[in-house]
């Protein structure tokens, strides 16, 4: 299959990437500098160098392109997430980068277009199990706002005859997720803290495993589907895991009002609970995520030395 990837120099863009290629299908990626072109080259891909938000030069990038995938994200790092500006770019590109995407698409006859979204979207769970169907809740935050107005586009695409497929993610991580290198390197520290008692359940979601899932979306019907691990665990586990994973102290619980001073605004959703479940998915495409695995070693010798 021939497919366009906007975002591949990102996270979940290399990793999927690498299973696009390793599967055979003949893969175009947007690159915005020389070194990240390289980059893609190395990862077998063509690089394509496009601004995402003109029309015309993104119907000629997707010209010819049986599938397009909007991977496109700019998550800042944890000591940035207080400032609103710093979503600004994320935000534009679930939306308005989105939209132009999906029109150029449509235009030119593309049979599938894959949109990244979050599980942060959905209510407090509490110690349910949540599904594509549960209800979902901006908080008021335009973080989310954009991850929702963007699932939109998804279904647009749907509605001209083609099929949109919504990717729910969890929180990435692994050595390659920035914001599991800004954690450990808190914890490190003594910086980070553990707001409250940590009950509230996380889903999260190993990058390569990530990864594939893109792949093994292309299969899929037109819908919303969840993309976690297979067993989510709470925040206090996470941290503890995290940390016992690359030999730092665990972080000191605090207050549960500390959590915005930590994390900003972001907290409001941080802290909901959801304990989401990836059956949908697992049934419709056969994938199988390795599961909540750290991998203690690979930390230990990619990140953990670095502390």
């Amino acid at each position: 299959m021939k497919i366009f990837v906007a975002g591949g120099t990102g996270v979940l863009g290399r990793a999927s990437l690498r299973a696009l290629v390793e599967a055979g299908h003949e893969v175009r990626a947007t690159a915005r500098t020389t070194q990240k072109a390289e980059r893609v080259r190395g990862l077998g891909a063509e690089p394509v160098q496009v601004d995402l938000y003109d029309p015309k030069e993104v119907r000629h990038a997707v010209a010819g392109s049986e599938a397009v995938l909007r991977l496109t994200t700019k998550i800042p790092s944890i000591g940035k997430m207080r400032d609103r500006g710093a979503w600004e770019e994320t935000n534009l590109l679930r939306t308005e980068g989105a939209r132009i995407l999906v029109d150029a698409a449509i235009a030119e006859g593309v049979r599938v277009y894959v949109h990244e979204s979050i599980t942060f979207v959905y209510a407090d769970g509490g110690t349910r199990w949540i599904a594509e169907d549960a209800p979902t809740d901006d908080g008021e935050s335009q973080v989310l706002r954009s991850a929702l107005d963007g699932e939109k586009e998804a279904a647009r695409f749907s509605e001209s005859g083609g099929r949109g497929i919504v990717l729910r993610f969890g929180g990435f991580y692994g050595v390659e997720s920035k914001m599991t290198t800004d954690v450990i390197s808190m914890m490190s520290r003594r910086l980070l803290v553990q707001p409250g008692p940590g009950s509230h359940y996380v889903s999260s979601i190993y990058i390569p495993d990530a990864g594939t899932a893109v792949l093994a979306s292309l299969n899929l019907a037109a819908g919303v589907y969840n993309v976690v691990d297979e067993n989510p665990v709470t925040f206090e586990d996470y941290l503890h895991s995290l940390a016992d994973a690359v030999r730092v102290p665990k972080p000191f619980r605090f207050p549960g009002a500390l959590g915005k001073a930590t994390f900003g605004n972001v907290w409001s959703y941080l802290s909901r609970s959801h304990r989401v479940s990836n059956a949908r998915f697992k049934q419709a495409s056969g994938w199988k995520p390795r599961g909540w695995r750290l991998v203690a070693a690979a930390l230990w010798t990619e990140v953990g030395k670095e502390q």
